[in-house]
């Protein structure tokens, strides 16, 4: 009976705990956006013109400026506007650094020339005869390139359970093997440390087909 009772509770916490994060994470967004709207003056907030508070409304709005900024940059006088203040903290200490780390980030993610992520390999790492997957960044070039004596590949080693942290690495094209797995499997099976295999899961949809066959 205890048994029976443990794992009744097991799966229920299994069934619970992806939900109520996922819903915690939509609540602290919602939350987040809707206090991005108290940067409007006062009197002209949502809330005070309606009388009464609207979840959610924050996205609303924060999507259409967002929008309305993206026309902007767009335009001529937008793009004098950034290079301009591109300039101005170009001439601040420490600042600038921040600046264009942070931009040469958002630029690879939202660039629409190529993936951040183009796929997922299997690597040698940290030591031969231990593996970890990588994720291909690019094709090293430059000074990088020119001083190794074969080419290289760019690769990102993310950590577990947080894969927004990690190594970057410049490994030897020879030494990487192929996966078949997508970038998003791959990043469930780190986020759960082994524990979701895509392989498995494949296995185990074949595996039902076949039984209702």
């Amino acid at each position: 009976m205890r048994k029976k009772i443990k794992s009744i509770l097991l799966t229920g916490f299994a069934a619970m705990i992806p939900v109520g994060v996922t819903l915690y994470i939509i609540a602290f967004l919602i939350r987040t956006m809707d206090n991005l709207v108290k940067i409007i003056p006062h009197r002209f907030q949502p809330d005070e013109l309606l009388g009464f508070h609207i979840p959610g409304l924050g996205i609303i709005i924060t999507l259409i400026l967002i929008f309305i900024i993206g026309l902007v940059t767009k335009s001529y006088l937008g793009r004098k506007a950034v290079s301009l203040g591109e300039w101005i903290v170009d001439k601040i200490p420490f600042v600038s650094g921040i600046y264009k780390g942070v931009k040469q980030l958002v630029d690879a993610i939202f660039s629409d020339k190529h993936r951040s992520f183009r796929k997922a390999v299997l690597i040698e790492y940290p030591r031969r005869g231990l593996y970890s997957i990588a994720f291909v960044t690019g094709d090293s070039q430059g000074e990088v390139q020119e001083k190794t004596a074969e080419k290289h590949i760019n690769l990102f080693v993310p950590t577990t359970p947080n894969p927004t942290s990690g190594f970057y690495i410049m490994i030897p094209e020879n030494d990487i093997i192929p996966l078949d797995m997508s970038v998003e499997e791959a990043f469930s099976l780190i986020i759960s440390g082994g524990i979701i295999s895509p392989n498995n899961n494949k296995k185990n949809g074949k595996n039902k087909n076949n039984k209702k066959a």
